[in-house]
Parts: C-alpha cells; structure tokens; sequence
C-alpha cells in the first residue's frame, strides 16, 4: 500500500521512556507527565491505541451531562479530555490543558499501568479501560499511523505486522498493556471493558458505565446515548471525528480517524500465513493470563 507524503510538518520522531517507545516530545517532557497530580475527582479513560478511546470518551461525556447532546458538541475530542502524555508542538499539550481545566476532569491516557502517573493510584481515582481484540487493533493502529502525522511512518502492512508482533510501536506491547491493567484491576478503582462487548451490547454496557461513575440514567436517556454513540452517527459528529485537527497532522484523505469501527475487518488484512503465525504467538503470550478475546462477534 503506498505511503502518501503529506505536505509542511514532518513525522514526529520517537524514543524510549523505560523500554516504550514514545513520541519525542513525550519523551522530553516525562518528568512532568510522570509527577503529574491526579485529584480524587479525576476520571481516567485509559486504552492502549485504537482501542475504542474516542467512542468511550463520548459516552463518559453524555453520562456525565446526562445525555446533552448539545453539550457534548461544546468543543472536540482532545480540547473536551486532556491526553495527559501528549505533545504535539504548536499543537496541543495535554499537560497544560489538565492542569487548567475545572473539576471534576475526565481525563486520557495510552499508557501501560507501570508507565502511570503514581498520583492516579494513589488519590484512587476511578479509571475506565477499554480493551480491544489485537487482529483488530493492529489493523487500525495501522492505518491511524498511516494518515496520524504524530506517529510514525508504520511502512507497509508486511512490515508493520511484524512492528506490532515486536510491540516495537508506540505505547509498547500490545500484550503487556491489557495484561498490566488486567492485573492491576482487582487491586484499584478499574473498570475493564472489551471493545467487542460494547459492540454487542452498547446499552448494556453503557449502563455498566453510567453505574461505575455513580449515575443514574433512564431509559429514554440511556436509548439517546447509544444512538449519538452509534459510528454512524459519530462519524458525521465533527466534535468526535477529528476532523478539526489541521490536515498536515491528521490527514483523513490517507484514511479517515474514525474508519470502520467494526469486529472482525482484520480478516480484510492477514494473509493466512500470518493468521497462522499471529494465533501461534498469541497463544504463547496470553498463556500467564484469564484474560480472554473474541476475534469476531
């Protein structure tokens, strides 16, 4: 699959923070991130990319408002959830933007549970994690870094499989992100959710939201939650598709941010070869582990 160039802002280069790779600038900046303070009302939405974040937030959102759909259109994405590691030079610092924003903040965070700010655990702030199947996640982590000028060039899907197998992609290892906080959930405030549930079954687990953050939605509200939530419906949304992001960072001619939202696409991507070699490894590294997925709905 050819690789478009697009025009004025180079990739973002990357380096490591403790063996994961991380946008320069995050680098740069880890002692801040790192010794960022939590407060006890904070509410953290943490995933590992491509994962279902966007979706979740808006959900967050509507609960929180009470299904206020218009206050949901208040500002986009990244202006409504600060993404606490985040910098992008002349762009947005995500840091900056927790630290002015009012209580009660909803917060965002790609980061494996060791990697963490230690005031999130420590002032037991209740944190959402979204997990993802990883055919799919691979597939469109893929083609967010294709047309996501903060990431880096991913190269062709051959070699990209291969990046992703290697966890040699930013925020690390696909397999120790949803292992870390898996273990880490009996022990704080985490509410651990599958990307392929809440495709199943959007009330229900809607519902399971509303009640981890302390609220009660009816009926009417809950059914109003899931349609403005629906993909189609968010796709058009231009305060939840990212299309407010300057085309020389995001460009959605390469591959639109919010692209299929579907279980089960990754059978348009791997070879059978690669199937074969992608189930062999997941096996072996999800042996130590309860933790199950499902591939296809």
């Amino acid at each position: 699959m050819e690789d478009f160039q697009f025009d004025g802002i180079k990739r973002v280069s990357v380096d490591y923070v403790q063996g994961i790779l991380q946008p320069t600038p995050t680098c740069e900046t880890w002692d801040q991130i790192w010794n960022f303070q939590a407060k006890p009302d904070d509410l953290l939405i943490s995933t590992y990319p491509k994962a279902g974040t966007t979706w979740t937030q808006e959900i967050v959102d509507l609960i929180h408002n009470g299904g206020d759909v218009k206050n949901s259109e208040r500002a986009p994405t990244h202006i409504r959830f600060p993404f606490i590691e985040w910098i992008f030079p002349s762009v947005v610092s995500g840091l900056e933007q927790a630290n002015e924003m009012p209580s009660p903040r909803i917060l965002k965070t790609h980061l494996p549970i060791h990697l963490l700010p230690p005031s999130f655990l420590e002032k037991n702030c209740k944190i959402i994690y979204v997990a993802r199947n990883p055919k799919d996640n691979m597939v469109s982590y893929y083609h967010f870094q294709r047309m996501n000028k903060g990431l880096p060039d991913p190269g062709t899907w051959e070699e990209y499989f291969e990046t992703f197998l290697a966890g040699k992609v930013c925020w690390g290892s696909w397999y120790d992100h949803v292992k870390g906080w898996w273990e880490a959930k009996d022990q704080h405030r985490i509410l651990y959710l599958f990307y392929e549930e809440m495709k199943k079954n959007p009330k229900h687990e809607i519902q399971k939201l509303a009640e981890f953050m302390g609220k009660t939605l009816d009926d009417e509200v809950l059914e109003k939650i899931v349609h403005h939530t629906s993909f189609d419906v968010m796709k058009q949304n231009p305060m939840a598709n990212y299309s407010s992001i300057p085309t020389e960072v995001m460009n959605h001619s390469i591959s639109p941010f919010m692209r299929k939202g579907t279980v089960g696409d990754w059978k348009k991507h791997f070879t059978v070869a690669q199937n074969e070699r992608f189930d062999e490894d997941y096996k072996e590294k999800m042996a130590d582990t309860s933790l199950t997925f499902h591939f296809q709905l």
